[in-house]
């Protein structure tokens, strides 16, 4: 007979006490509050306050100039090889001129450290938390192509930044994977200095187009 491991121990416990346990009747307060709206010059001048505090930049447009800032922001990186999910807009990239690589899930992931940058689209952004979100959609690919590169350039457009997390997560699909950014990868080491690019990309460029 196999003796069970610590882990199988201890879980097995949990499922008897579980099983033991009626489950009691909870009901769950969802009196969030939601359907909170900003001018459009109020969420673009919010958000772009909360990235910037995060130390993302920010660069507004039209629409008919995407290709143009993207390009820019690629150029200014030296970023000579990137990566773009299958499904992103080709006029984005209309005036880059370095190599660009669609990416597939038969792409390994540790082959994308070779990127020197991906450009992806959002599904959603939330002006009080600077928070941008990705739901895996064909514009903004899977979620290792996001945080594996070291540069991210994200599109955002106006019209899908929200002013809060309630009206934000309205607008996701919960059986989505969803990836939160909040500016460029950050974390502290134990002496609380500040330390990029360890979870994710070391610099995030959030382009706006305000008219779309």
């Amino acid at each position: 007979m196999t003796t069970p491991t610590a882990r199988e121990t201890v879980l097995g416990r949990i499922r008897d006490a579980l099983a033991l346990a009626p489950a009691p009747d909870t009901v769950i307060p969802r009196t969030y509050r939601i359907g909170r709206t900003l001018p459009d010059g109020e969420r673009l001048a919010l958000l772009t306050d909360r990235l910037v505090d995060y130390r993302a930049t920010v660069h507004p447009c039209t629409a008919d100039r995407t290709a143009e800032v993207v390009a820019g922001i690629l150029n200014e990186r030296g970023a000579r090889r990137i990566g773009v999910p299958d499904g992103l807009d080709e006029r984005w990239l209309g005036a880059y001129d370095g190599e660009v690589r669609r990416d597939s899930a038969d792409v390994p992931a540790p082959s994308l450290d070779a990127l020197d940058g991906v450009v992806t689209a959002s599904a959603v952004s939330c002006a009080e938390t600077g928070t941008i979100f990705l739901d895996g959609s064909p514009d903004q690919g899977r979620r290792a192509l996001s945080l594996v590169p070291d540069l991210h350039v994200c599109v955002v457009d106006l019209s899908s930044v929200v002013a809060g997390v309630p009206e934000a997560v309205a607008r996701l699909v919960p059986e989505r994977p969803t990836t939160l950014i909040s500016g460029p990868s950050a974390t502290s080491d134990i002496e609380l200095e500040r330390v990029e690019g360890v979870h994710g990309p070391r610099t995030l460029a959030v382009v706006i187009r305000t008219d779309a």
